[in-house]
């Protein structure tokens, strides 16, 4: 399944967001936004949940207290999350 993600990572920095989708071999960007990176990306997986799952530990291997807001789009809709929390879920 091909995902869209945009998300907001808090307490994190450059080089480990990158390194963490390096790992999902995504096609990416991150920019700089006060004290926050926006994080936009394409990839391939099982499914938001797995693919969220995936990224935050990668993130969190250096610093424990990051926080990842994140929204992952398919082309079944759209769901939200907070660290691992499912917040939302939107249909197409």
């Amino acid at each position: 399944m091909k995902l869209k993600l945009k998300a907001r990572v808090n307490r994190s920095d450059a080089q480990t967001i990158r390194q963490a989708l390096d790992q999902l071999a995504a096609k990416s960007s991150a920019t700089k936004e006060g004290n926050e990176f926006v994080v936009e990306a394409e990839m391939e997986g099982a499914s938001a949940k797995e693919l969220n799952r995936t990224l935050l530990p990668a993130l969190r291997k250096v610093e424990k207290r990051t926080t990842l807001r994140a929204e992952w789009t398919s082309d079944d809709g759209t769901e939200r999350y907070f660290d691992y929390v499912l917040k939302k879920t939107v249909k197409n």
